[in-house]
C-alpha cells in the first residue's frame, strides 16, 4: 500500500494533542502503516495491529520503554519504566516479584480509605460552586491513593504530585525530556531512594516495605528496581487516571444526553468509565522497537526500528466499534477497548485505576445534580504518551 504524501503525523504538535482523531482516522484509511524520517519512527494505528502487537513481545520489544522521546528511549528505560521497559525472561521475573507485593487483595483494601480521600476532596472542592477539577479533584486524589498503597507521609504528596507532572509535560517545539522532567525525575528518584533506606531501616504496612520483603525462591528485588517500580507507579498510575477522571467529566458535558442516564443511575458509572477510556484514553501512545524485519502492507520495517502502538487511535476504529466517534455509555465491552494493552504487559494497575474512577464518579453524581465546564479556561497537558488536563474549571449543581 503506497502511503499518501499529504498525511502528517507528528506526535509532539500541539494542535495535534487538542484533537488527535481526525489524523488517526486518515492514518488508518490513508496511512496504516506511517514512516517519520523526521522522528524516525513507524507507526500502526489500526485496531487489529495495534492489539496483534500488544501480543508480539518477541518482535517488537519493550527493552527500550515506551516513550518516544529520546533520552528516555534505550536500554536504560527500566530505571524509571521498571518493567514496562523490559521483555521476557526479565519482564516475568520482575513483574512476579512485585506482584507478591501489589496483591489483588491490597488494593481491595484501599476501598474503604479511596472512599474516605474521595469525600475529603470533594467536600474542599464543593464549597464553592466553581473550582478545577484537576487541581481541587482529579490530581490530588489518584496520587493521595498511591501515596497511601507506596507509604508516603500526606504532607510531602503535592509537592511529589507537582514533579510527576513536570515528568509528563511538554513545551511546545521541545522534542525530547526537557531539562525541567530530567530535573523533576532524578528528585523523585531521590526522594523513594531516601525512603527505601527507611524501610529498610524499619518495615511498615505499606507497599515498599511489602516489595522490599517480596521472594521468590531465594531471589529478590535490588533497591534500584523497588525505585524504578515506585516512581513507574507515581508517573503513570497517578498521571493516568487523574486524566482518566477528567476526560470523563469533559466528555460526559459535551454529550448532555449521555452523562444524564449516569445523573440519574450512579449504577451505570462502569460503563461511563469504559466508554471514556475508549473514546479518549488517558494512555495514547507507546513505542516499541523492531527486533527484526516487518512486514505490514507491503512495506517493511527495518529491524532496530522504533514502532508507535496508536492506542487512542485503535480504539476509534470502526471495524471493531461501530459509530467509533460517538460517545455512547454503555456500549464498549471492557475486554475490547486497547486503552491497558495486552499480552504479558497488560496494566497491573488497570483494577486500581477502574476502582479508583467508580468511587469517585460515583461519589460526584451523588452529590451533583448537574455541572458545566469552562471550555475556554481549560488546559491540555501536552505529552506524547498521556493525553488529558492539566485544568478543568468547572461549576457545579449541587443535589
Amino acid at each position: 500500500m503506497t502511503e499518501v504524501a499529504s498525511v502528517s503525523f507528528n506526535p509532539y504538535d500541539y494542535g495535534f494533542h487538542e484533537d488527535p482523531y481526525p489524523t488517526y482516522a486518515r492514518l488508518r484509511a490513508e496511512a496504516p502503516l506511517y514512516h517519520s524520517e523526521e522522528l524516525d519512527f513507524w507507526a500502526l494505528s489500526r485496531y487489529a495491529d495495534v492489539t496483534a502487537g500488544f501480543r508480539d513481545p518477541a518482535r517488537l520489544s519493550s527493552a527500550n520503554g515506551v516513550s518516544l522521546d529520546p533520552a528516555a528511549y534505550g536500554p536504560h528505560a527500566h530505571r524509571t519504566m521498571s518493567f514496562l521497559a523490559m521483555d521476557d525472561p526479565r519482564h516475568v521475573r520482575m513483574r512476579s516479584l512485585v506482584s507478591r507485593g501489589f496483591t489483588p487483595r491490597r488494593v481491595r483494601d484501599l476501598e474503604g480509605r479511596i472512599g474516605e480521600l474521595t469525600r475529603l476532596h470533594l467536600d474542599a472542592a464543593l464549597g464553592d460552586d466553581e473550582f478545577d477539577f484537576i487541581g481541587a479533584f482529579a490530581g490530588k486524589l489518584p496520587m493521595d491513593v498511591i501515596s497511601e498503597l507506596l507509604g508516603v507521609p500526606a504532607a510531602d504528596r503535592d509537592r511529589l504530585r507537582g514533579l510527576a507532572d513536570a515528568v509528563m509535560h511538554r513545551e511546545a517545539g521541545v522534542l525530547d525530556v526537557p531539562p525541567a522532567a530530567i530535573e523533576a525525575s532524578l528528585e523523585l528518584v531521590q526522594y523513594y531512594s531516601d525512603m527505601l533506606a527507611e524501610r529498610r531501616k524499619q518495615r511498615t504496612e505499606d507497599l515498599a516495605s511489602a516489595l522490599l520483603d517480596a521472594e521468590i525462591d531465594g531471589d529478590r528485588l535490588t533497591d534500584e528496581e523497588i525505585i524504578g517500580f515506585l516512581f513507574l507507579m507515581v508517573v503513570a498510575g497517578n498521571e493516568t487516571t487523574t486524566k482518566l477522571l477528567g476526560n470523563a467529566l469533559y466528555w460526559g458535558w459535551r454529550n448532555p444526553d449521555e452523562v444524564a442516564k449516569v445523573l440519574a443511575d450512579p449504577a451505570l458509572v462502569p460503563d461511563w468509565i469504559e466508554e471514556t477510556l475508549r473514546y479518549d484514553t488517558s494512555s495514547q501512545i507507546i513505542a516499541r522497537t523492531a527486533t527484526t524485519e516487518l512486514e505490514y502492507y507491503g512495506r517493511t520495517v527495518p529491524g532496530g526500528a522504533r514502532v508507535l502502538l496508536l492506542i487512542g487511535s485503535a480504539n476509534r476504529d470502526e471495524d471493531v466499534f461501530p459509530g467509533a466517534g460517538t460517545y455512547r455509555i454503555g456500549r464498549a465491552p471492557a475486554q475490547q477497548i486497547a486503552s491497558f494493552g495486552g499480552g504479558v504487559h497488560f496494566c497491573l494497575g488497570a483494577h486500581l485505576a477502574r476502582l479508583e474512577a467508580r468511587i469517585a464518579l460515583t461519589e460526584i453524581v451523588r452529590r451533583i445534580s448537574g455541572y458545566e465546564i469552562d471550555e475556554a479556561g481549560a488546559e491540555r497537558v501536552h505529552s506524547t504518551n498521556v493525553r488529558g488536563f492539566a485544568a478543568l474549571p468547572v461549576r457545579v449543581t449541587a443535589r
